[in-house]
């Protein structure tokens, strides 16, 4: 990333409950509440959003790290809405504060480490150790 990042830059992504997000989903003896894994992903969706204007052609963030709580419980059809907002960056890694909320209530907050990836060369040392290389 040449193109610097200002402190406070965010993103947004929403999406509504759906059986398929469930703790339900993955085991039939659990509640159809929304699961921390995809509110993370959520999370994850929104800090990529805030990032991705200022990567370079090739470029794209990953999630590095997660320090989440999930804190609320969100049924099916509830409209969930997450933001990333920039804390703190180190050379190519960042540091994302997120929250989720239900419309009502916060139900998840904490951090997010992304670091910056050229595709192409990820892609080929990926085939290479693929080779054991």
């Amino acid at each position: 990333m040449a193109r610097p990042i200002p402190i406070g830059v965010r993103g947004e992504a929403a999406e509504t409950v759906e059986w398929k997000h469930t703790l339900s989903a993955h085991h039939p003896e659990l509640p159809p509440v929304y699961s921390t894994p995809d509110m993370i992903r959520l999370m994850e969706t929104a800090c990529f959003y805030a990032l991705q204007p200022f990567c370079e052609e090739g470029e794209i963030t990953v999630g590095i790290s997660i320090h989440v709580e999930h804190r609320a419980a969100s049924g099916i059809g509830t409209r969930i809405h997450a933001e990333g907002e920039l804390e703190f960056f180190d050379g190519r890694f960042y540091t994302m504060r997120v929250r989720a909320h239900d419309g009502t209530q916060e139900i998840g907050s904490g951090t997010v480490g992304r670091a910056v990836v050229h595709v192409p060369s990820f892609i080929e040392r990926m085939r290479e150790k693929a080779r054991g290389g």
